[in-house]
């Protein structure tokens, strides 16, 4: 095995060397950081400084390079050396780019910098280059749950890429709810009328396409195993099983419009008062001609409903009973109106509604709709009562006055209810007790997982975690179609609710994404959101102490326990956050490029200030994901702030290990910062729960400083966005002035 070579490489340019002392840089590197090879450059990132390191790394044996320059979040490419393990200390935006020029401030900005040298040095001496977790054979083919709209265009999509697609659809037909309409909503100009769905040709080009396989009348009665390895078990309605192995899967198992029924305050369950779906079923019956009601009269009057108990106390209905927007309704209804209005322009059709909200182009079809004399009317509706004569009693929003209005039809615009499988926090409370002995929960446990969408083998529950309103938790910022099970997607209105256009965009966002895993785990590397990240976690089975923290706070299922209660990765699903790493009370998890003594050595690399200079650090634990970039981006504005701050990237919150906290206040930082993203129902969290692991983690350190004898304020936690740059900032200013009014740490010798 070749002996390990330490190299620094300083960067001068961007300002840097006008400055810094860039040759007491080196120095720093070579004394303390005891680097082999020590190199400055005016222009580092530029094809001749990226050629002097690889130079080095081809001639002279470099194995670990230091690289002192830009942050870690720039110049990616031109720092790009696979071959070696690479660190990185932050000279510009986090150091020359936020301590205000001046000759006051000559003396701190070097030390900050020679902190940061000596950081970045310490750092890759902790760090192996990672092997990557390549497995001798892995699938590349897409699964997909659900033969609707949004299933057959995430599977068109990856078939077209180029990759084998397998739907499992539990009808005995492609094209889902879809397939009930007479036409969509357009989606291509002039917008001005409803259009043909398309349903047909896209069933008959997945009939054609030789890369696709289709199992009708089918549903998953178990899935297992992790990206690459998905093993799908297929029941038929039969009863005859089948396996397929599959790499990623795309669920698309779409909505089940809200029980009409239940609207009673609205006339639902009431004669000739309809939703959008009956209305649908109506309007085929008519095929094209005029729209009759159940009873086989000709409808000439028909008032729609919107909101029709959706968006809580906001919308027309006037109880709980979704409080979100279901997105579609609205251009629904209008183009519903138009069914009547195209067979019969001398149909009274009225749209109530408080709110119209059509996205994109739905102007246009709003437009086309009022010109065909379509009446919308803002207002709120009181009271429906059905029958042969239906009577809608609303007030007018506009008049401000109580009316009625008389109909043939009513039609109440409901919501979109996702089709998500099992609740798991549900199921983790029935489970519970079933584990305890209780028959009934037992019995429960077997109906609940009958309605199981995925029927996985994972400990944490069949399908997979829902949003407080049952759809599948596919963040809409941070990782939209990922979900917390590695691997698996969530596409249509199974994730958030949408019209049949956003559902075409999101299946096939959602297949560039299982495809984006698939070509991962071939390489053994990390899908999302750390990429390409070759590092997986190791553990030191001797030291384990069997506490399971790691296994039941991972946040994406991929540690399980063996038979004596030792963890077990699955590697594949590991998204490479550290929270295991984080929850260890024995540090016995690691990463080859990121460990309690990467991140542990930086602590102690930086030079604290005795008592006597009256000059406090502070260390600074930022999330790479929104706090770190958000450090940058005050950087890159220029915003300024204390240079008594040394601040380190954590892959999340969830990965800080307790023991950063003790080592930096038993060897003399006056403070400790943590800076991570929002957590709670509307969380930001790349990593879902790490942020908040960290708070509860830390909220438990306070018994911990009393022991030490120092102020509970000198470990503070903030929720920080990405865009929260002039807000970080502040934060850290005021910290550092409330650390020097409370004083320095009497842990300083």
């Amino acid at each position: 095995m070749a002996e390990n070579k330490f190299a620094a490489y300083i960067c001068s340019g961007c300002g840097i060397g006008d400055v810094l002392d860039v040759k007491g840089l080196e120095g720093t590197a070579k004394k303390d950081g005891k680097m082999a090879e020590v190199k400055s450059h005016p222009f580092l990132c530029n094809a001749e400084g990226v050629q002097l390191i690889k130079d080095d790394i081809a001639n002279n044996g470099v194995t670990h390079v230091c690289i002192a320059a830009c942050s870690r979040r720039a110049k990616t490419e031109a720092f790009n050396f696979p071959e070696v393990a690479v660190s990185r200390a932050n000279l510009r935006e986090g150091v020359i780019w936020v301590i205000a020029e001046g000759s006051d401030h000559d003396e701190i900005r070097q030390e900050m910098a020679e902190d940061y040298v000596r950081m970045g040095c310490a750092e890759v001496k902790k760090m192996a280059l990672p092997d990557g977790n390549l497995k001798e054979s892995s699938s590349k083919r897409i699964l997909v749950v659900g033969g609707g709209i949004s299933g057959m265009t995430a599977a068109l999509a990856a078939a077209d890429a180029g990759y084998e697609v397998v739907i499992v659809e539990k009808t005995g037909e492609l094209g889902g709810f879809a397939r009930n309409l007479v036409k969509r909503v357009p989606f291509s100009g002039p917008y001005a009328e409803p259009q043909a769905t398309g349903v047909e040709d896209m069933a008959a080009k997945i009939g054609a396409n030789s890369r696709i396989t289709v199992h009708l009348n089918s549903t998953l009665a178990e899935t297992a195993g992790a990206p690459g390895r998905f093993k799908a078990k297929i029941a038929q309605e039969s009863g005859a099983i089948t396996e397929e192995l599959v790499g990623a899967i795309v669920q698309a198992t779409g909505f089940t419009p809200y029980d009409v029924n239940k609207l009673t305050e609205l006339g639902g369950g009431q004669d000739n008062v309809v939703d959008q779906a009956g209305l649908e079923a109506l309007a085929k019956s008519a095929n094209g001609g005029v729209i009759k009601r159940a009873d086989g009269k000709e409808v000439k009057s028909v008032v729609f409903v919107q909101c029709a108990g959706q968006r809580g106390s906001g919308g027309n209905g006037n109880g709980h009973h979704l409080e979100y927007c279901s997105g579609h309704c609205c251009a629904t209804s209008i183009k519903q109106a138009m069914y009547f209005k195209d067979a019969n322009p001398d149909v009274d059709t009225v749209v109530m509604y408080s709110d119209l909200r059509v996205p994109g182009m739905g102007e246009d079809f709003y437009r086309s709709a009022q010109q065909k004399g379509v009446i919308f009317t803002k207002s709120k509706v009181n009271k429906v009562a059905g029958g042969g004569s239906c009577k809608v009693d609303f007030k007018d929003l506009i008049l401000d006055e109580d009316t009625s209005v008389d109909a043939d039809l009513v039609v109440l615009a409901t919501g979109q209810v996702p089709n998500a499988g099992v609740n798991l926090d549900k199921w983790t409370e029935i489970v519970t007790l079933a584990d305890g002995g209780d028959a009934a929960a037992k019995a429960q446990t077997i109906e609940m997982k009958k309605g199981s969408v995925l029927n996985l083998e994972y400990r944490q529950g069949p399908d997979m975690p829902q949003f407080k309103y049952g759809f599948a938790d596919s963040h809409f910022i941070c990782f939209p179609y990922e979900t917390r099970r590695t691997g698996i997607y969530a596409a249509g209105p199974v994730r958030r609710p949408m019209d049949m256009l956003q559902a075409q965009e999101d299946a096939t966002g959602a297949a560039l994404k299982a495809i984006q895993a698939v070509e991962n785990v071939e390489k053994g590397r990390a899908a999302h959101p750390r990429a390409g990240d070759l590092s997986f976690p190791k553990a030191r089975l001797e030291g384990c102490t069997q506490c399971k923290r790691c296994t039941v706070e991972c946040p994406f299922g991929a540690i399980d326990e063996d038979e004596k209660r030792f963890p077990v990765f699955n590697e594949e699903r590991c998204r490479r956050c550290g929270t295991c790493m984080g929850a260890c009370p024995v540090r016995v998890i690691s990463f080859e490029n990121y460990s309690c003594d990467t991140v542990g050595s930086q602590i102690k690399a930086v030079n604290v200030p005795d008592e006597f200079e009256e000059k406090p650090r502070i260390l600074l634990l930022a999330c790479e994901n929104d706090a770190y970039p958000a450090l940058d981006m005050a950087g890159l504005q220029r915003l300024t702030y204390s240079a008594y701050v040394r601040a380190i990237p954590v892959r999340c919150l969830g990965s800080v290990n307790t023991i950063w906290i003790t080592d930096s206040l038993n060897s003399g930082y006056d403070g400790v910062m943590m800076m991570g993203c929002k957590h709670g129902d509307d969380y930001q969290c790349h990593f879902v729960k790490g942020s908040e692991l960290a708070g509860y983690r830390m909220s438990k350190i306070g018994d911990t400083l009393k022991q030490m004898g120092l102020e509970e304020e000198r470990v503070i936690t903030h929720e920080v966005a990405i865009t929260d740059h002039e807000r970080v900032a502040k934060l850290i200013n005021d910290y550092v002035a409330q650390i020097q009014e409370i004083g320095l740490s009497p842990m300083k010798f």
